[in-house]
């Protein structure tokens, strides 16, 4: 009988099935990975014009999701997705201390696609303080970045490097920024900084891509690839790829969103 190495992701729910959980959930199924849940909130949209709104799962209940988890199952690998408040990531914090937790990928959600302003400013600090120190990576993208870092701003490759310098030296044993369409030219670059080194990985924009759920999809890509015990250059690599495939072929939803193809991987590879 197979036994999958197994993953959870604690996130909040995207009802439209792009992000959040579900992107996480189909990303580790895809590589492979048995993903679990602690559910944190749950995101509706208005279908008259796909405005969010975001409906808090109690602390309780998230608590108990993940003894439910920890001490019932256990995991190989973690990764953290939207945490709405500072007492939340507390409880995260001690969590991760609480189970000695290995291969933990935070992902700072701290602010909207197309947006520059921090979301939930207490959370948000929280996550500065309490989990950057903690993490085997971090995936911050650029405007996370900045605020992590208190730089003015973000923008270029030598701006990107100086970030993950002074987010390493935080604490966080691995970074990962996501250039992504904030930058400006024809590629999107994601610099991997292990302490030592720097891996530039370049993606030339994709006009026509829709990119949805692409920052869950990665990180939940590299906690697949730590759960099943890939080195963390190697996991960033595969994540690339995973990403890189899942944004050439994604797809429209409807008039106001599209999703990342979370299948494209492993049906056309790396092309």
């Amino acid at each position: 009988m197979d036994k999958l190495n197994r993953a959870l992701t604690i996130a909040g729910s995207d009802t439209s099935g792009g992000a959040g959980m579900q992107a996480d959930l189909k990303t580790f199924e895809e590589l492979g990975v048995y993903g679990m849940t602690a559910l944190t909130c749950i995101v509706t949209m208005a279908p008259a014009d796909w405005a969010h709104n975001v409906h808090p799962i109690g602390l309780d209940v998230v608590e108990e999701q993940l003894h439910t988890i920890l001490d019932g199952i256990g995991v190989n690998a973690m990764k953290t997705g939207m945490l709405g408040s500072a007492a939340l990531v507390e409880l995260v914090a001690n969590t991760i201390d609480k189970y000695k937790l290995q291969n933990v990928v935070i992902d700072p959600v701290m602010v909207c696609k197309g947006s520059t302003s921090v979301m939930v400013p207490e959370a948000a600090e929280a996550i500065k303080e309490m989990l950057v120190k903690r993490c085997d990576i971090i995936t911050p993208n650029t405007v996370e970045a900045a605020y992590l870092t208190g730089m003015a701003k973000v923008e270029t490759i030598d701006e990107i490097k100086e970030a993950a310098k002074i987010i390493y030296e935080m604490g966080a044993k691995n970074v990962v920024i996501k250039g992504g369409e904030r930058m400006e030219g024809a590629y999107a670059v994601d610099i991997f900084y292990d302490g030592k080194n720097f891996k530039e990985m370049a993606l030339k924009k994709l006009a026509e891509a829709y990119n949805h759920g692409a920052g869950c999809t990665y990180s939940a890509a590299i906690t697949a690839g730590l759960a099943n015990g890939l080195t963390m250059e190697a996991a960033v690599a595969q994540a690339k790829e995973f990403i890189t495939a899942a944004l050439k072929h994604s797809f429209v939803l409807n008039q106001f969103s599209g999703a990342t193809n979370h299948t494209a991987y492993k049906k056309y590879g790396k092309e």
